[in-house]
Protein backbone atom coordinates (compact mmCIF):
# COMPACT_ATOMS: atom_id res chain seq x y z
CA UNK A 1 0.00 0.00 0.00
CA UNK A 2 1.45 3.69 -0.47
CA UNK A 3 2.50 5.61 2.13
CA UNK A 4 0.17 7.83 3.99
CA UNK A 5 1.41 11.05 5.45
CA UNK A 6 1.68 9.70 9.45
CA UNK A 7 3.65 7.09 7.90
CA UNK A 8 6.48 9.54 6.61
CA UNK A 9 5.93 11.48 10.04
CA UNK A 10 6.59 7.93 11.90
CA UNK A 11 9.61 7.24 9.97
CA UNK A 12 11.37 10.54 10.74
CA UNK A 13 10.78 10.02 14.47
CA UNK A 14 12.44 6.31 13.97
CA UNK A 15 15.52 7.56 12.34
CA UNK A 16 16.34 11.23 13.41
CA UNK A 17 14.60 11.77 16.74
CA UNK A 18 17.35 14.06 17.72
CA UNK A 19 17.33 15.95 15.12
CA UNK A 20 15.69 19.39 15.34
CA UNK A 21 12.82 19.82 13.34
CA UNK A 22 11.29 23.20 14.89
CA UNK A 23 12.41 26.23 15.89
CA UNK A 24 9.94 28.54 17.87
CA UNK A 25 10.70 32.54 18.85
CA UNK A 26 9.46 32.89 22.47
CA UNK A 27 10.31 36.52 23.09
CA UNK A 28 13.17 38.43 23.76
CA UNK A 29 15.62 37.37 20.60
CA UNK A 30 15.41 33.94 22.34
CA UNK A 31 14.28 31.11 20.70
CA UNK A 32 12.72 27.58 21.91
CA UNK A 33 14.01 24.18 19.72
CA UNK A 34 11.86 20.86 19.38
CA UNK A 35 13.39 17.48 17.78
CA UNK A 36 11.17 15.31 15.94
CA UNK A 37 11.24 13.07 18.80
CA UNK A 38 9.94 16.36 21.55
CA UNK A 39 7.53 16.89 18.56
CA UNK A 40 6.09 13.20 18.43
CA UNK A 41 6.30 12.78 21.66
CA UNK A 42 3.83 16.14 23.05
CA UNK A 43 1.58 14.87 19.69
CA UNK A 44 1.27 11.42 21.14
CA UNK A 45 0.30 12.73 24.60
CA UNK A 46 -2.07 15.26 23.28
CA UNK A 47 -3.61 12.82 20.87
CA UNK A 48 -4.36 10.15 24.08
CA UNK A 49 -5.70 12.86 25.58
CA UNK A 50 -7.82 13.82 22.92
CA UNK A 51 -9.25 10.33 23.16
CA UNK A 52 -9.69 10.62 26.60
CA UNK A 53 -12.17 13.18 26.15
CA UNK A 54 -14.55 11.13 24.54
CA UNK A 55 -14.27 12.59 21.17
CA UNK A 56 -15.61 9.98 18.45
CA UNK A 57 -13.03 8.97 15.35
CA UNK A 58 -13.06 11.33 12.93
CA UNK A 59 -14.52 14.01 15.00
CA UNK A 60 -13.43 17.66 14.06
CA UNK A 61 -11.23 19.16 16.06
CA UNK A 62 -10.54 23.16 15.22
CA UNK A 63 -7.30 25.06 15.83
CA UNK A 64 -7.23 28.80 15.77
CA UNK A 65 -3.61 30.35 15.96
CA UNK A 66 -1.08 31.90 14.21
CA UNK A 67 1.90 30.14 12.89
CA UNK A 68 3.73 28.24 15.62
CA UNK A 69 5.60 25.18 16.46
CA UNK A 70 2.22 23.74 18.54
CA UNK A 71 0.12 24.33 15.29
CA UNK A 72 2.35 21.33 13.84
CA UNK A 73 2.13 19.28 17.06
CA UNK A 74 -1.75 19.75 17.44
CA UNK A 75 -2.12 19.03 13.83
CA UNK A 76 -0.48 15.86 15.01
CA UNK A 77 -2.15 14.88 17.62
CA UNK A 78 -5.06 15.11 16.21
CA UNK A 79 -4.53 12.87 13.02
CA UNK A 80 -2.65 10.27 15.54
CA UNK A 81 -5.74 10.44 17.78
CA UNK A 82 -8.10 9.58 15.29
CA UNK A 83 -9.46 13.09 14.24
CA UNK A 84 -9.86 15.67 11.81
CA UNK A 85 -8.42 19.18 11.60
CA UNK A 86 -10.45 22.33 10.98
CA UNK A 87 -7.79 25.14 10.98
CA UNK A 88 -9.18 28.90 11.29
CA UNK A 89 -7.32 31.61 9.91
CA UNK A 90 -6.56 34.26 13.27
CA UNK A 91 -7.68 37.48 12.39
CA UNK A 92 -11.04 36.12 11.11
CA UNK A 93 -13.82 37.75 13.66
CA UNK A 94 -16.08 36.03 16.47
CA UNK A 95 -19.05 35.72 14.07
CA UNK A 96 -16.46 33.68 11.46
CA UNK A 97 -15.49 31.96 14.46
CA UNK A 98 -18.80 31.01 15.40
CA UNK A 99 -19.85 29.94 11.90
CA UNK A 100 -16.71 27.94 11.06
CA UNK A 101 -17.05 25.80 14.51
CA UNK A 102 -20.73 25.30 14.29
CA UNK A 103 -20.93 24.42 10.59
CA UNK A 104 -17.73 22.17 10.76
CA UNK A 105 -19.41 20.17 14.03
CA UNK A 106 -16.03 20.92 16.05
CA UNK A 107 -15.78 19.02 19.45
CA UNK A 108 -12.58 20.50 20.69
CA UNK A 109 -10.86 23.93 20.21
CA UNK A 110 -6.99 24.67 20.18
CA UNK A 111 -6.24 28.64 20.88
CA UNK A 112 -2.81 29.13 20.42
CA UNK A 113 -1.07 32.46 19.42
CA UNK A 114 -3.16 35.59 18.81
CA UNK A 115 -3.19 39.43 18.55
CA UNK A 116 -6.90 39.63 18.81
CA UNK A 117 -8.20 36.95 21.12
CA UNK A 118 -10.04 38.84 23.42
CA UNK A 119 -12.38 40.10 20.25
CA UNK A 120 -12.71 36.23 19.12
CA UNK A 121 -13.91 34.99 22.41
CA UNK A 122 -16.65 35.88 22.41
CA UNK A 123 -17.39 33.77 18.83
CA UNK A 124 -16.35 30.23 20.99
CA UNK A 125 -19.59 28.59 21.95
CA UNK A 126 -19.28 27.74 25.85
CA UNK A 127 -20.06 24.02 25.25
CA UNK A 128 -16.30 23.32 23.33
CA UNK A 129 -13.75 22.08 25.76
CA UNK A 130 -10.32 24.23 24.70
CA UNK A 131 -7.02 23.70 25.63
CA UNK A 132 -4.42 27.00 25.46
CA UNK A 133 -1.22 26.58 23.54
CA UNK A 134 2.08 27.64 25.10
CA UNK A 135 1.98 31.26 23.79
CA UNK A 136 -1.74 31.55 23.64
CA UNK A 137 -2.82 34.70 25.15
CA UNK A 138 -4.54 34.46 29.00
CA UNK A 139 -6.99 32.55 29.09
CA UNK A 140 -8.91 30.03 31.23
CA UNK A 141 -8.65 26.98 29.59
CA UNK A 142 -6.32 24.79 30.72
CA UNK A 143 -3.02 24.98 28.67
CA UNK A 144 -1.43 22.25 26.37
CA UNK A 145 1.71 21.95 28.94
CA UNK A 146 -0.15 20.85 31.83
CA UNK A 147 -2.02 18.38 30.00
CA UNK A 148 1.13 16.54 28.26
CA UNK A 149 2.62 16.48 31.98
CA UNK A 150 -0.07 13.91 33.08
CA UNK A 151 -0.85 12.04 30.00
CA UNK A 152 0.45 8.97 29.00
CA UNK A 153 1.70 8.78 25.38
CA UNK A 154 -0.43 6.95 22.47
CA UNK A 155 2.23 4.12 21.53
CA UNK A 156 3.30 2.30 18.07
CA UNK A 157 2.10 3.78 15.17
CA UNK A 158 -1.85 4.48 14.55
CA UNK A 159 -2.70 4.39 11.41
CA UNK A 160 -5.37 6.17 9.36
CA UNK A 161 -7.29 5.33 6.53
CA UNK A 162 -6.96 6.55 2.71
CA UNK A 163 -10.30 8.09 2.41
CA UNK A 164 -10.55 9.22 6.43
CA UNK A 165 -10.68 13.06 6.25
CA UNK A 166 -7.37 14.49 7.52
CA UNK A 167 -8.93 18.17 7.37
CA UNK A 168 -11.62 20.46 6.47
CA UNK A 169 -9.80 23.86 4.69
CA UNK A 170 -12.06 27.08 5.09
CA UNK A 171 -11.82 29.09 2.07
CA UNK A 172 -11.45 32.54 3.63
CA UNK A 173 -14.87 33.85 2.90
CA UNK A 174 -14.09 36.60 0.90
CA UNK A 175 -16.67 36.00 -1.73
CA UNK A 176 -18.92 34.76 0.70
CA UNK A 177 -19.77 32.21 3.87
CA UNK A 178 -16.87 29.93 4.36
CA UNK A 179 -16.71 27.39 2.41
CA UNK A 180 -15.40 23.86 4.03
CA UNK A 181 -13.10 21.96 1.79
CA UNK A 182 -12.67 18.50 2.83
CA UNK A 183 -9.32 16.89 1.85
CA UNK A 184 -8.16 12.96 2.52
CA UNK A 185 -5.44 11.73 3.67
CA UNK A 186 -4.40 9.67 0.46
CA UNK A 187 -5.08 12.91 -1.46
CA UNK A 188 -3.13 15.01 0.96
CA UNK A 189 -0.17 12.40 1.04
CA UNK A 190 0.12 12.14 -2.68
CA UNK A 191 -0.18 16.27 -3.27
CA UNK A 192 2.40 16.60 -0.55
CA UNK A 193 4.46 13.58 -2.01
CA UNK A 194 4.66 15.44 -5.31
CA UNK A 195 5.48 19.03 -4.00
CA UNK A 196 8.76 17.34 -2.47
CA UNK A 197 9.24 15.99 -5.61
CA UNK A 198 9.15 19.00 -7.81
CA UNK A 199 10.61 21.36 -5.08
CA UNK A 200 13.32 19.07 -4.31
CA UNK A 201 12.80 19.14 -0.58
CA UNK A 202 15.00 17.63 1.66
CA UNK A 203 16.21 18.10 5.34
CA UNK A 204 19.21 20.24 4.58
CA UNK A 205 16.64 22.79 3.97
CA UNK A 206 15.21 25.70 5.90
CA UNK A 207 12.14 27.80 5.62
CA UNK A 208 10.08 30.32 7.98
CA UNK A 209 6.35 29.64 8.17
CA UNK A 210 4.62 33.20 8.48
CA UNK A 211 1.81 32.90 5.91
CA UNK A 212 -1.31 31.48 7.46
CA UNK A 213 -1.17 28.11 8.31
CA UNK A 214 -4.91 27.49 7.35
CA UNK A 215 -4.82 28.75 3.87
CA UNK A 216 -4.12 25.77 1.56
CA UNK A 217 -0.54 27.24 0.31
CA UNK A 218 1.15 27.46 3.43
CA UNK A 219 -0.39 23.86 4.84
CA UNK A 220 0.69 22.40 1.70
CA UNK A 221 4.10 23.84 0.88
CA UNK A 222 5.41 24.38 4.31
CA UNK A 223 4.05 22.04 6.87
CA UNK A 224 2.78 18.87 4.87
CA UNK A 225 5.98 19.01 2.20
CA UNK A 226 8.39 18.67 5.69
CA UNK A 227 6.19 16.10 7.17
CA UNK A 228 7.18 14.08 4.14
CA UNK A 229 10.29 15.44 2.67
CA UNK A 230 11.89 17.02 6.01
CA UNK A 231 13.61 20.16 6.58
CA UNK A 232 14.15 22.55 9.59
CA UNK A 233 10.69 25.02 10.01
CA UNK A 234 11.60 28.31 11.75
CA UNK A 235 8.72 30.28 12.85
CA UNK A 236 7.98 34.41 12.54
CA UNK A 237 7.21 35.98 16.06
CA UNK A 238 5.65 38.88 14.75
CA UNK A 239 5.38 41.66 12.02
CA UNK A 240 7.82 44.04 13.80
CA UNK A 241 10.37 41.12 14.19
CA UNK A 242 10.05 39.75 10.82
CA UNK A 243 13.34 41.03 9.25
CA UNK A 244 15.28 39.04 12.11
CA UNK A 245 13.38 35.87 12.27
CA UNK A 246 14.24 35.84 8.52
CA UNK A 247 18.15 36.44 9.18
CA UNK A 248 17.84 33.97 11.88
CA UNK A 249 16.59 31.48 9.55
CA UNK A 250 18.24 31.71 6.42
CA UNK A 251 15.83 30.17 4.23
CA UNK A 252 16.59 27.88 1.61
CA UNK A 253 13.22 27.78 0.44
CA UNK A 254 10.90 30.58 0.59
CA UNK A 255 7.63 31.06 -0.02
CA UNK A 256 5.20 34.67 -0.18
CA UNK A 257 2.59 36.44 -1.78
CA UNK A 258 2.54 39.34 -4.24
CA UNK A 259 1.96 41.73 -1.76
CA UNK A 260 5.31 41.39 0.48
CA UNK A 261 7.64 40.74 -2.89
CA UNK A 262 6.82 44.14 -3.12
CA UNK A 263 7.15 45.40 0.24
CA UNK A 264 10.51 43.64 0.01
CA UNK A 265 11.33 45.96 -2.73
CA UNK A 266 9.98 49.37 -1.78
CA UNK A 267 12.42 48.31 1.35
CA UNK A 268 15.02 48.07 -0.76
CA UNK A 269 14.39 51.38 -2.87
CA UNK A 270 13.83 53.53 0.02
CA UNK A 271 17.75 52.69 0.89
CA UNK A 272 18.77 53.18 -2.67
CA UNK A 273 16.79 54.92 -5.52
CA UNK A 274 15.73 52.56 -8.27
CA UNK A 275 17.91 54.26 -10.44
CA UNK A 276 21.14 54.21 -9.26
CA UNK A 277 20.66 50.34 -8.07
CA UNK A 278 20.30 49.35 -11.55
CA UNK A 279 22.90 51.24 -12.70
CA UNK A 280 24.89 49.51 -10.31
CA UNK A 281 23.58 45.82 -11.39
CA UNK A 282 24.83 46.84 -14.83
CA UNK A 283 28.47 46.84 -13.97
CA UNK A 284 30.47 43.83 -14.44
CA UNK A 285 31.88 42.18 -11.38
CA UNK A 286 30.54 45.01 -8.82
CA UNK A 287 26.96 44.48 -9.75
CA UNK A 288 26.79 41.03 -9.04
CA UNK A 289 28.14 41.98 -5.24
CA UNK A 290 25.42 44.62 -5.00
CA UNK A 291 22.87 41.96 -5.81
CA UNK A 292 24.14 39.72 -3.17
CA UNK A 293 24.18 42.62 -0.90
CA UNK A 294 20.35 43.15 -1.23
CA UNK A 295 19.83 39.56 -0.85
CA UNK A 296 21.16 39.49 2.44
CA UNK A 297 19.97 42.42 3.56
CA UNK A 298 16.59 41.06 3.27
CA UNK A 299 17.92 37.85 4.69
CA UNK A 300 17.38 35.39 0.98
CA UNK A 301 21.33 35.04 0.34
CA UNK A 302 20.74 31.37 0.89
CA UNK A 303 17.31 30.41 -1.52
CA UNK A 304 18.22 28.47 -3.55
CA UNK A 305 13.78 28.49 -4.85
CA UNK A 306 11.50 30.92 -3.85
CA UNK A 307 7.64 30.77 -4.72
CA UNK A 308 4.84 33.62 -5.63
CA UNK A 309 1.31 32.34 -5.07
CA UNK A 310 -2.13 33.68 -3.94
CA UNK A 311 -2.55 36.03 -6.44
CA UNK A 312 -0.91 37.08 -9.64
CA UNK A 313 2.40 39.08 -9.38
CA UNK A 314 3.32 41.58 -12.11
CA UNK A 315 5.55 39.91 -14.34
CA UNK A 316 8.28 42.64 -14.08
CA UNK A 317 8.33 42.29 -10.38
CA UNK A 318 10.16 38.51 -11.19
CA UNK A 319 11.92 39.77 -13.00
CA UNK A 320 13.64 42.13 -11.24
CA UNK A 321 14.37 39.76 -8.28
CA UNK A 322 15.92 37.39 -11.04
CA UNK A 323 18.35 40.17 -12.08
CA UNK A 324 19.04 40.24 -8.08
CA UNK A 325 20.07 36.09 -8.92
CA UNK A 326 17.23 35.12 -6.84
CA UNK A 327 15.09 32.28 -8.01
CA UNK A 328 11.40 33.54 -7.71
CA UNK A 329 9.11 30.77 -9.76
CA UNK A 330 5.22 31.77 -9.87
CA UNK A 331 2.44 28.94 -9.68
CA UNK A 332 -1.06 28.54 -9.59
CA UNK A 333 -3.24 26.41 -7.28
CA UNK A 334 -6.51 26.62 -4.96
CA UNK A 335 -7.68 25.11 -2.20
CA UNK A 336 -9.97 22.45 -3.97
CA UNK A 337 -6.78 20.56 -5.09
CA UNK A 338 -4.53 20.56 -1.89
CA UNK A 339 -2.29 23.54 -4.22
CA UNK A 340 -0.92 20.61 -6.33
CA UNK A 341 -1.47 21.98 -9.61
CA UNK A 342 1.32 24.12 -11.79
CA UNK A 343 4.60 25.74 -10.99
CA UNK A 344 7.20 27.24 -13.04
CA UNK A 345 10.71 25.52 -13.25
CA UNK A 346 14.22 26.74 -13.83
CA UNK A 347 13.38 25.66 -17.54
CA UNK A 348 10.12 27.14 -17.94
CA UNK A 349 9.62 30.36 -16.00
CA UNK A 350 8.72 33.17 -17.76
CA UNK A 351 7.18 36.08 -15.89
CA UNK A 352 3.47 35.82 -16.08
CA UNK A 353 2.49 32.10 -16.81
CA UNK A 354 2.24 30.04 -13.86
CA UNK A 355 4.09 27.04 -15.73
CA UNK A 356 3.53 23.70 -16.27
CA UNK A 357 0.91 21.04 -14.47
CA UNK A 358 2.52 19.43 -12.04
CA UNK A 359 3.18 15.23 -13.04
CA UNK A 360 -0.20 13.08 -13.16
CA UNK A 361 -2.31 16.88 -12.78
CA UNK A 362 -4.37 16.74 -15.96
CA UNK A 363 -6.39 19.98 -17.53
CA UNK A 364 -7.71 21.15 -20.23
CA UNK A 365 -9.52 24.43 -21.04
CA UNK A 366 -13.61 24.70 -21.84
CA UNK A 367 -15.01 25.74 -24.98
CA UNK A 368 -15.80 28.92 -22.73
CA UNK A 369 -12.49 29.08 -21.85
CA UNK A 370 -12.21 28.25 -18.35
CA UNK A 371 -9.52 26.08 -16.83
CA UNK A 372 -10.31 22.38 -16.16
CA UNK A 373 -8.34 20.39 -13.40
CA UNK A 374 -7.99 16.87 -12.26
CA UNK A 375 -5.51 16.59 -9.79
CA UNK A 376 -4.36 13.65 -7.37
CA UNK A 377 -4.89 16.43 -4.37
CA UNK A 378 -8.61 16.76 -5.51
CA UNK A 379 -10.51 17.59 -2.88
CA UNK A 380 -13.66 15.35 -1.58
CA UNK A 381 -16.48 17.64 -1.85
CA UNK A 382 -17.44 20.93 0.18
CA UNK A 383 -18.34 20.14 3.37
CA UNK A 384 -21.99 19.89 4.15
CA UNK A 385 -22.78 21.36 0.66
CA UNK A 386 -23.40 17.84 -2.10
CA UNK A 387 -25.57 20.01 -4.32
CA UNK A 388 -22.50 22.54 -5.11
CA UNK A 389 -19.55 19.73 -5.08
CA UNK A 390 -21.79 18.29 -8.03
CA UNK A 391 -21.93 21.42 -9.57
CA UNK A 392 -18.26 21.77 -9.42
CA UNK A 393 -17.00 19.03 -11.54
CA UNK A 394 -17.63 18.27 -15.25
CA UNK A 395 -18.95 14.56 -15.86
CA UNK A 396 -15.23 13.22 -16.07
CA UNK A 397 -14.12 14.39 -13.20
CA UNK A 398 -12.27 17.66 -14.14
CA UNK A 399 -12.66 20.49 -11.24
CA UNK A 400 -14.25 23.41 -12.54
CA UNK A 401 -11.67 26.38 -11.03
CA UNK A 402 -13.73 29.44 -11.95
CA UNK A 403 -10.80 30.47 -13.62
CA UNK A 404 -9.79 31.78 -17.17
CA UNK A 405 -6.82 30.61 -18.83
CA UNK A 406 -4.89 29.78 -21.95
CA UNK A 407 -2.54 27.71 -22.24
CA UNK A 408 0.75 28.38 -24.97
CA UNK A 409 1.59 25.73 -27.51
CA UNK A 410 4.28 24.65 -25.82
CA UNK A 411 2.37 23.51 -22.88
Amino acid sequence: MAKLILDYVYDKEAAHPDRVYLTQPVGGGQVKDYTWGQVLGEARRMAAHLQSAGLSRGDRVAILSKNCAHFFIAELAIWIGGFTTVAIFPTEGADTVRYVLEHSEAKFLFVGKLDTWPQQAPGVPESIPCIAFPLAPPTKFATWDAVIAKTQPLTGRPARADDDLAMLIYTSGSTGQPKGVMHSFGRVSRASEGIVRGVKTDNEDRVLSYLPLAHVFERAYIECASFVGGGHIYFAESLDTFVADLKRARPTLFISVPRLWLKFQQGVFAKMPPKKLNMLLKIPFLGKKVAKKVLTGLGLDHVRLAGSGSAPIPAELIAWYRRLGLNLLEGYAMSEDFAYSHLSSVEINAPGYVGLPYPEVEVRISDEGEVLIKSPGQMVGYYKQPELTAESFTEDGFFRTGDKGQRRADG
